[in-house]
């Protein structure tokens, strides 16, 4: 599914539709696209959909970032900086994934192997001077959190 964003405002709204359909179990989300292409955004607003009321930074060096929203953990990785996708061991990302968490994945083709697949590819890109969104289900939930998605 291809979702036009004309500006930060629609990015914003997409990362809200997310997190209104995101299930109550672990879920899993990838966000891939250059630098500058709204993955930050789109994450801002899926936080702020759950409640979150501070400022919303990418992880770029800690490369996680931990909040509690709706009763439930979740967890932004930026994996931008990562040298060496065995350095996931290390960050205890196993521990993250028992959780009952959602998952938000910056740049997560730069962990390859050491990732689970997620439930929801989302693919940015500049279009003209706005982005395309692709949303790709990978798995079951990822194919009932798309067909939920009222965009």
């Amino acid at each position: 599914m291809e979702q036009f964003l004309a500006d930060e405002h629609a990015t914003l709204a997409l990362g809200a539709a997310l997190a209104n359909v995101c299930p109550a179990q672990l879920c899993v989300i990838h966000l891939e696209g250059e630098l500058g292409a709204g993955k930050t955004t789109l994450t801002r607003g899926f936080l702020q959909a759950l409640g979150h009321k501070g400022k919303v930074k990418s992880p770029t060096y800690t490369l996680v970032e931990h909040y509690e929203l709706a009763g439930r953990p979740l967890f932004h990785f930026d994996l931008y900086r990562l040298s060496d996708p065995g350095e996931l061991e290390f960050l205890g990302l196993d521990d993250y994934l028992q959780q009952n968490a959602i998952c938000l994945i910056e740049w997560a083709q730069r962990g390859s192997e050491y990732l689970p697949e997620p439930d929801v590819l989302v693919q940015l890109e500049y279009r003209d001077h706005a982005r395309l969104a692709t949303i790709s289900p990978r798995s079951q939930r990822g194919e009932e959190i798309c067909e939920q998605l009222h965009i």
